[in-house]
C-alpha cells in the first residue's frame, strides 16, 4: 500500500538507506517489482508485525546486555521500538520501502540514529521467522479452546439426546436404529484427536529460532536460550540452518488445521442433511442461517455452509504451501506463501469450529420425526436378520439372503405386517429347510427403542454407554483446557515481562 513520494520529506534517502542503494545493489527498485513483488510479499507479512516488535525487543535486550550493542544508543533503539509497540499506526507500511523488516527499519530510522544496530547479528530472515514462529504459536493458542468447545458441546448435545432415537445414515440411507446424541457423540471423538494433534505440534513449534544470525550462527555472542526466554519459547531450535528454513511444520501445522476443518465439516454436511426439510431430524437456529432474498420459505443453514468453505480454503492452503516447500532449502518464495497462509488458515479453522460449536448448543432435534423415520424404513432389518441366525441356526449370510428377499417383497408390493410366521417362511423358502423363529425375537428385532438400549457393548449406542463415553470425554477435555489455559497464561505473562525488561532498559534501569 504506497504511503506518499519516496522523495517527500527525506524518504529517498530512508529508502536508499534501508534498501542499501549505492552499495552492491545501486538503483532503486523497478516500479514493477514493487508493485508485484515487494507488494505481494509485504502484504504477506501485514500480519506479522506485533510479533516482529517483539522479536525486534528481544534481540536488542540480548544484544545490550551482550555488550554488542552499546547502553546509549542500545536504548535509545529500545525507546523508539517501544513507541513503535505502543502505536502501531504510526507505521504506514510502504512496498517502496521492501518487505516488513526494512519498513520497520525506515521508520526507526527517521526517529534515531540507533537504527543501525538492529541487524546486529542477524539477518532480516531471522526477524521476520520469529515473528512468524510467535504468530502461528498464538494461532494454535486460539484454535486449543475452540476445539474443547466444540467437543463441550457436542458431549453436552449428547446427554439430552442420548434417548432421542433416529436413523444412522450411511450412503445418505437409513441402516440401523440409533440416537442421535450416540451421533453427535462420534465427532467429539475426533475433537479430542483433533487437539492431542495440536498439542503434539505445539511442543515442536516451541522451538525458537532466534539468534541464529542468517543461517548457520553468528561470531557476535548470540544469547539463544536467552531469547528464547525473553520470548516466551520453551526451548532453542537446535540447529540454526534447519531453524531458519524449516518447511515440515508449516506443512503439519496445515494438516493439523486440515484434520480440523475435515472433522468440523463432516458434522456439519450431516447436521446440513439432517436439518433439510425431507428429512427433518434437526431445526437449526435462526441465529446461525440466513434468508432467501427470492424464496420467502427459505432457512438456508449458512453457518454450516461457512464450516465447509473454510474446509475448502484450507485444503488449497495445504498444497500451496506443500508445493511452496518443495524448493531447495534457502528459498523465500517457500516462506513468503507460509506467512500468510498457515496462521490465517489456523485463525479461520478457529472461527469455524467455533461457530459450529454453538450450531451444535442452539439445535433442536425432532425426537418425534426421528422415531417416524425409523417406523418408515427398513431399519430393523439387520437386528432380524441376528434373530434369525441365533433362532433359526441359519449362518448369517443366509439369514442376510432371507431378510433381504422378505425387504424386498415388502417393496415390491407384498404386503402385509413382519410376523414371526411370515419370518419363518421366507427363511425357509431361502434355506431350504425350516427356519423357526419366536415372536419376542421378531418383536425384539422390530423394537427400535430396545435395539438401541441392547446395544451395550464398548462404543455401543445404549444411552448408559453414551453416557460414559461422554464423561470420558468430558475429562479428557477438560485436560486440555487446562493445557491451553496454563499455556496461554505463560506466554502472555512471558510478553508482559519482555515489555516491562525493555522498558526499564529504556529508562536506563
Amino acid at each position: 500500500m504506497p504511503v506518499g513520494d519516496p522523495s517527500d520529506s527525506g524518504r529517498g534517502a530512508r529508502a536508499d538507506q534501508v534498501l542499501d542503494i549505492g552499495v552492491r545493489i545501486a538503483n532503486r527498485p523497478a516500479e514493477s517489482m514493487v508493485e508485484a513483488a515487494f507488494a505481494s510479499e509485504l502484504e504477506a507479512e501485514r500480519a506479522l508485525a506485533p510479533e516482529m516488535g517483539l522479536a525486534d525487543l528481544a534481540h536488542t535486550i540480548m544484544s545490550i546486555e551482550a555488550g554488542i550493542v552499546p547502553a546509549a544508543p542500545g536504548r535509545e533503539l529500545l525507546q523508539a521500538l517501544l513507541e513503535l509497540h505502543d502505536q502501531p499506526r504510526l507505521l504506514a507500511l510502504d512496498p517502496r520501502l521492501g518487505d516488513l523488516y526494512t519498513n520497520r527499519e525506515a521508520w526507526l530510522a527517521d526517529r534515531t540514529e540507533a537504527a543501525g544496530w538492529l541487524g546486529a547479528g542477524r539477518a532480516r530472515r531471522e526477524a521476520t521467522t520469529v515473528a512468524y514462529q510467535l504468530l502461528v504459536r498464538g494461532r494454535l493458542l486460539d484454535l486449543a479452546p475452540a476445539l474443547v468447545g466444540l467437543g463441550d458441546s457436542l458431549t453436552g448435545r449428547a446427554l439430552d439426546l442420548r434417548e432421542a432415537l433416529s436413523p444412522d445414515y450411511t450412503y445418505l440411507r437409513a441402516g440401523q436404529p440409533t440416537s442421535f446424541g450416540h451421533t453427535l457423540l462420534a465427532t467429539a471423538f475426533g475433537v479430542l484427536r483433533d487437539l492431542e494433534r495440536l498439542r503434539a505440534l505445539y511442543q515442536r513449534w516451541d522451538h525458537c529460532a532466534a539468534g541464529c544470525g542468517s543461517a548457520n550462527g553468528s561470531r557476535l555472542p548470540q544469547d539463544r536460550p536467552l531469547l528464547a526466554a525473553l520470548l516466551g519459547f520453551g526451548g532453542v531450535a537446535e540447529h540454526a540452518r534447519d531453524a531458519m528454513w524449516q518447511a515440515d511444520l508449516a506443512v503439519e501445522a496445515l494438516g493439523v488445521a486440515v484434520a480440523a476443518a475435515v472433522n468440523a465439516d463432516r458434522l456439519a454436511e450431516d447436521l446440513w442433511f439432517y436439518a433439510a426439510d425431507e428429512v427433518g431430524l434437526v431445526v437449526i437456529s435462526d441465529a446461525h442461517a440466513r434468508a432467501s432474498k427470492i424464496m420467502p420459505q427459505k432457512q438456508n443453514p449458512y453457518a454450516l455452509a461457512y464450516v465447509r468453505a473454510v474446509a475448502h480454503q484450507v485444503l488449497g492452503a495445504q498444497a500451496a504451501v506443500s508445493s511452496a516447500g518443495r524448493t531447495p532449502s534457502g528459498q523465500p518464495d517457500s516462506r513468503i506463501v507460509a506467512y500468510r497462509a498457515v496462521p490465517e488458515a489456523i485463525r479461520a479453522v478457529s472461527g469455524a469450529v467455533g461457530l459450529l460449536g454453538e450450531v451444535v448448543a442452539d439445535l433442536e432435534a425432532d425426537a418425534a420425526r426421528g422415531e417416524a423415520l425409523l417406523a418408515s424404513g427398513f431399519t430393523w432389518a439387520t437386528d432380524l436378520a441376528e434373530a434369525l441366525s441365533r433362532e433359526a441356526g441359519l449362518d448369517f449370510r443366509t439369514a442376510h439372503r432371507a431378510v433381504g428377499t422378505l425387504v424386498r417383497e415388502l417393496v415390491s408390493g407384498h404386503g402385509g405386517s413382519v410376523t414371526a410366521e411370515r419370518v419363518a417362511e421366507v427363511a425357509g423358502r431361502i434355506a431350504g429347510r425350516p427356519a423357526p423363529i419366536s415372536r419376542d425375537a421378531v418383536e425384539r428385532a422390530l423394537d427400535p427403542r430396545r435395539a438401541v438400549a441392547e446395544r451395550t457393548g464398548p462404543g455401543g449406542a445404549a444411552p448408559q454407554e453414551v453416557e460414559a463415553m461422554a464423561a470420558r470425554c468430558r475429562a479428557a477435555l477438560g485436560e486440555h483446557r487446562a493445557w491451553a489455559d496454563a499455556t496461554g497464561r505463560r506466554v502472555r505473562e512471558g510478553a508482559e515481562a519482555l515489555l516491562a525488561r525493555a522498558r526499564a532498559l529504556a529508562a536506563g534501569g
